[in-house]
């Protein structure tokens, strides 16, 4: 069996990090508060911060740590 691949446009890794933490965050929304929600916010969170981890290490002026 074999994976067929979408012809449209793909989207950068890190624009796929924003809209799965928007679409946490939307669902979150909707919830009463919770350990649920709570978790949804949470891993938001942490999308947020591997977004802003991918862009250090893709940046052009990256530097080794000292």
């Amino acid at each position: 069996m074999s994976a067929q691949r979408s012809t449209g446009q793909s989207f950068t890794f890190e624009y796929r990090l924003a809209q799965e933490a928007i679409n946490l965050r939307l669902q979150a929304r909707g919830m009463p508060l919770g350990v649920r929600r709570t978790e949804l916010l949470r891993k938001a969170s942490q999308i947020d911060v591997a977004g802003e981890i991918n862009k250090w290490l893709t940046s052009p002026g990256l530097q080794a740590p000292a």
